[in-house]
């Protein structure tokens, strides 16, 4: 957290909150010469200071003391964001008890569920759902807390969200689902989990390709072998091309072995009428798509 303080009075109390020195922020609240709202330059307030830094007691004291339970700094973001981000459950839970909102949004359209949900912060994902907050909210670019998470790879978090109602095939506005995401990033509990909620495991995105084309084109082994027990399509794809094809891209032997294991046909050309063997150069994995060997080896 950055911002810019003021007056030495206000410095003082940014400095006590940020280092959770409750006798200090007592003492300078008291003196009646700073206000408990007190506001740098980007609209941080003390409060704000002392929920990202997770100090329960100076946090109390500066709501005691009047501090405004909602204000919004420059970015949109409020004392619970600050809180829920950092994971600092008994905070939230305090700025509950007074009043503390749950549907304001950053600029880029984040809520203390969103942030949380990407942070892997469960308890706080709890607290927050508990307490009203949106499992559909949504970022500017549609991103959910599901697809947050998917993306960092909370296991936990996700069946939390999931449990609470939160859509398993909700995609971003570029067609991006969560199960697309967790299978790019190698998050093979996930994908998973995912899979066994109900997500479609031939959802592709604006560009065509589905989450078994990326984990195929990044060697993603173990994702892949989640994804092929649920049987997705290894033909050609809404890209013109085939996972196979992803597969030898990436030059992973193993990756094309799995593949041709779950018979993806080495024969099938892509929109440039290109066989997979025509994107590789490597000897080991030439060998393995030649159907004549495939069929000696069967």
């Amino acid at each position: 957290m950055s911002f810019k303080k003021e007056t030495p009075l206000a410095n003082a109390v940014f400095w006590a909150a940020r280092k959770g020195n409750l006798a200090l922020l007592q003492l300078l609240l008291n003196s009646g010469r700073v206000d408990a709202d007190c506001r740098d330059s980007y609209g941080t307030t003390a409060l704000m200071v002392a929920s990202y830094s997770g100090y329960y007691e100076c946090a109390k004291e500066l709501i005691m003391q009047g501090a405004d339970i909602n204000y919004q700094r420059e970015t949109g973001s409020t004392a619970l964001f600050f809180a829920s981000q950092q994971g600092h459950d008994d905070v939230v839970k305090l700025l509950f008890e007074f009043g503390a909102s749950t549907e304001f949004q950053t600029k880029d359209g984040g809520t203390a569920l969103t942030v949380a949900s990407q942070y892997g912060h469960l308890k706080v994902v709890e607290t927050l759902l508990k307490n009203g907050a949106n499992v559909h909210d949504q970022l500017n670019d549609g991103a959910t807390p599901l697809f947050l998470s998917a993306q960092e790879g909370h296991v936990t978090v996700i069946r939390q969200l999931l449990s609470s109602g939160a859509k398993v095939n909700q995609s971003r506005e570029d067609g991006t689902a969560a199960l697309w995401m967790a299978a790019q990033m190698g998050h093979n509990e996930v994908v998973r989990v995912l899979l066994l909620r109900g997500a479609d495991r031939d959802a592709d995105r604006q560009d065509g390709s589905t989450a078994l084309f990326k984990a195929a084109y990044k060697g993603h082994n173990s994702v892949i072998e989640e994804l092929l027990k649920f049987s997705p399509s290894v033909g050609i794809l809404k890209n013109g091309s085939t996972a196979l094809h992803a597969a030898v891209m990436g030059g992973n032997l193993q990756t094309v072995l799995l593949l041709l294991r779950a018979n993806a046909d080495p024969t099938i050309p892509n929109k440039n009428n290109e066989l997979p063997a025509d994107l590789t150069k490597s000897d080991r994995i030439l060998k393995v798509l030649h159907p004549k060997m495939l069929n000696e080896d069967s």
